[in-house]
C-alpha cells in the first residue's frame, strides 16, 4: 500500500514537472500545442463563412489572413474602412486563387452602434446567406494604476470590450437558433483574463467579466461551441490605441523591437488553429508568461507566494515584455 502511495505522489509530481517544463519552451497551451500537430488542420474551416471585427490590424488582421490561406469566407469588420480594404486585398493575394473579391466582405462598423447590430448582421446575411462562426476580436487594451482610474473609463471599457460584445453574440445566438444551427461563438480574450494584469485593472476587470458571460452561456446552450482565446504580449499597434486613466485619452506609445513578443502573424496562426479546433479555452505567449499562466490557472496559493518572491516590478517588466 505504501508503495501504490508513493507511486501515485512521485507519478503526479512527475506529470507536472513535465508539464512546467513544456510551458517552459512552448508558445501555447500543451492541448493547444498538440491539436497544432495531431488535431484538425485549419482548411477543415474551408467554405465556411467567418465574421472577424477588429480587422483592421494585429491579431484580426493576420487571422483573417490566416483563414484566407485555407480558403475560408470572411466578413472583415471595423471601423476603418480603408486599412479594411487592404486586409482584404491581402486575403485574396494569400488566398492560393481559392477565394475572390466576393468572398471577402468588407463592414464598415462601429461596434460601439449597439442599436445597429441586428442591421450589421442582416448586411453579412445579405452578402453570405449564413453565419458559421462569429469572432469577437475588436477592442482595446489599458495602461493605468489601479487607483487613478477615472470611473467614466470604466463604463467606457466596458462599453467596448465587454457590452459591444455581448450584444453582437446575442445577435448570432439568435441567428443560430432560428435556424437550428450549433453555430461557434470566438472570443478574442486575453491573459489577463486568466490572471489579474497589473497596471490594467479596467481591462482585466473585463477580460474576466467576458470569461463569467460565455462560461455561463456554455452552460445554457450547450449545442454551440465557445472559445475563448487568451493571448499573451503580441507585436501590435494595441499600445497606440489603450485606454489610460483618463476619459478621451490614448496612451499613444509604440511596441519596441526589443520587447519580448508573439508576433502577430504567430498569434494569427495559432488563433486559427484554436478555431478549427473548437478549443474551450486556449492561450498563446512567449516565456515566461504560459509558465506564470500554468502556475495561475491551477496553482492560485503558490500563485500568491510566487508573486510575493517576483515583486509587483519584475512583473511589470513581464507585463511589458521586458
Amino acid at each position: 500500500m505504501a508503495f501504490f502511495f508513493n507511486f501515485v505522489a512521485i507519478s503526479f509530481f512527475l506529470y507536472h514537472l513535465v508539464r512546467l517544463i513544456m510551458w517552459a519552451v512552448l508558445d501555447s497551451d500543451i492541448e493547444l500545442f498538440f491539436l497544432s500537430k495531431l488535431g484538425r488542420p485549419i482548411s477543415s474551416l474551408r467554405g465556411k463563412v467567418v465574421w472577424i471585427t477588429g480587422a483592421s490590424s494585429g491579431i484580426g488582421r493576420d487571422l483573417a489572413i490566416a483563414l484566407a490561406r485555407q480558403g475560408v469566407k470572411l466578413c472583415i469588420s471595423a471601423r476603418n474602412i480603408s486599412e479594411l480594404l487592404k486586409v482584404k486585398q491581402a486575403c485574396i493575394a494569400q488566398s492560393n486563387g481559392s477565394l475572390g473579391p466576393n468572398d471577402v466582405y468588407v463592414l464598415e462598423m462601429d461596434m460601439l452602434h449597439l442599436n445597429h447590430h441586428n442591421d450589421y448582421f442582416n448586411m453579412v446575411l445579405d452578402h453570405f446567406k449564413t453565419v458559421d462562426i462569429l469572432v469577437n476580436n475588436a477592442g482595446r487594451s489599458q495602461r493605468a494604476e489601479w487607483g487613478s482610474i477615472n470611473i467614466k473609463v470604466d463604463r467606457e471599457l466596458f462599453e467596448l470590450d465587454v457590452f459591444a460584445v455581448i450584444n453582437l453574440s446575442r445577435v448570432a445566438l439568435n441567428f443560430f437558433a432560428r435556424n437550428s444551427m450549433k453555430g461557434h461563438l470566438v472570443v478574442t480574450s486575453s491573459t489577463a483574463g486568466l490572471i489579474g494584469a497589473p497596471n490594467s485593472g479596467t481591462y482585466t476587470g473585463a477580460k474576466h467579466a467576458l470569461h463569467g458571460y460565455f462560461e455561463a452561456l456554455r452552460n445554457e446552450y450547450p449545442n454551440v461551441h465557445i472559445t475563448m482565446f487568451c493571448p499573451g504580449p503580441t507585436a501590435t499597434n494595441f499600445l497606440q490605441e489603450c485606454f489610460t486613466d483618463t476619459p478621451g485619452a490614448k496612451y499613444n506609445q509604440t511596441v519596441q523591437p526589443t520587447d519580448r513578443r508573439m508576433t502577430s502573424e504567430r498569434c494569427g496562426h495559432l488563433y486559427a488553429l484554436a478555431i478549427a479546433n473548437k478549443t474551450h479555452l486556449s492561450w498563446v505567449g512567449t516565456f515566461p508568461i504560459n509558465f506564470l499562466l500554468y502556475i495561475g490557472c491551477y496553482y492560485p496559493n503558490l500563485k500568491r507566494v510566487l508573486l510575493k518572491i517576483v515583486g509587483m516590478e519584475r512583473l511589470q517588466r513581464v507585463r511589458d515584455s521586458r
